[in-house]
C-alpha cells in the first residue's frame, strides 16, 4: 500500500494475540474480526493494535506488511453476530482486503480491568487447579463457554493400563466449585475430588 498506515513497531513482550482480521466490511476500510475469545472487551477498550501477518499456512499472497506493524482504533463496534473496525488510515475496500488473515494482538497491560471475581480467560490458561485437601487436579489448559458458565479444561498426568498419559479433566468455573483464584500464586482451588 502507498502511505501506508502501518507504523513499524516490536511485539510487546506481554502482547497477547485477540483475534484476527477475517474480511473486508463495507467499502470504506471496514474489516470484520473474528475474536479467539467469547471476552472482547480488550479489543473494544484500545487505541491501537499490533498486527502480524497471517501464520504461514495462509499467507499466500500476503503483501500488505512484513514484520509486526502498529496500527491506530479509528472505530469498532459490534455488529449483528461479530465485530467490525475501522483503522486509521485504511480508507478503501482494497486495503481492508488485503488484511484478510491478519492476527491481532493487544499488550495483557493494555487490557481493562476487572471487577473483583472476574478474570480473563488468557490469566487462568496455565495455573494449577488444587483441591481443598491440596491434591493437584491438573493444570488449565483452555475455558470452554457453555452458555451461562465456562468449564476449566485442565489436562494432568495419569496411569491408564500402566501407561503414563496426559488426561483431561473439566470443572464448572462458578462460585459452587471454584473457591479461590490466585494469579499470583498462580493457583486455583476448588471444591472437587478426582473421581467426580
Amino acid at each position: 500500500m502507498s502511505n501506508s498506515p502501518f507504523a513499524a513497531a516490536s511485539l510487546p513482550d506481554d502482547a497477547i494475540e485477540l483475534g484476527r482480521i477475517q474480511e473486508a466490511w463495507g467499502i470504506k476500510g471496514w474489516v470484520r474480526v473474528l475474536p479467539h475469545s467469547a471476552d472482547t472487551s480488550a479489543l473494544f477498550e484500545t487505541s491501537e493494535w499490533f498486527l502480524q501477518p497471517p501464520e504461514a499456512r495462509f499467507a499466500r499472497g500476503f503483501s500488505a506488511f512484513s514484520g509486526v506493524v502498529r496500527i491506530g482504533v479509528a472505530e469498532i463496534k459490534a455488529h449483528s453476530d461479530g465485530i467490525v473496525a475501522r483503522l486509521e488510515g485504511l480508507d478503501d475496500r482494497t486495503g481492508a482486503e488485503a488484511l484478510k488473515g491478519v492476527r491481532i494482538n493487544v499488550p495483557r497491560s493494555a487490557f481493562p480491568a476487572t471487577p473483583d471475581g472476574e478474570y480473563y480467560w488468557v490469566d487462568l490458561i496455565g495455573l494449577d487447579v488444587v483441591n481443598r485437601e491440596g491434591l493437584h487436579m491438573g493444570v488449565v489448559r483452555d475455558l470452554m463457554p457453555t452458555g451461562p458458565n465456562s468449564v476449566l479444561v485442565m489436562e494432568y498426568t495419569d496411569t491408564v493400563d500402566g501407561q503414563e498419559q496426559t488426561v483431561e479433566r473439566m470443572i464448572p468455573f462458578v462460585g459452587a466449585y471454584v473457591d479461590d483464584v490466585d494469579l499470583k500464586a498462580r493457583r486455583i482451588t476448588v471444591d472437587w475430588q478426582p473421581d467426580y
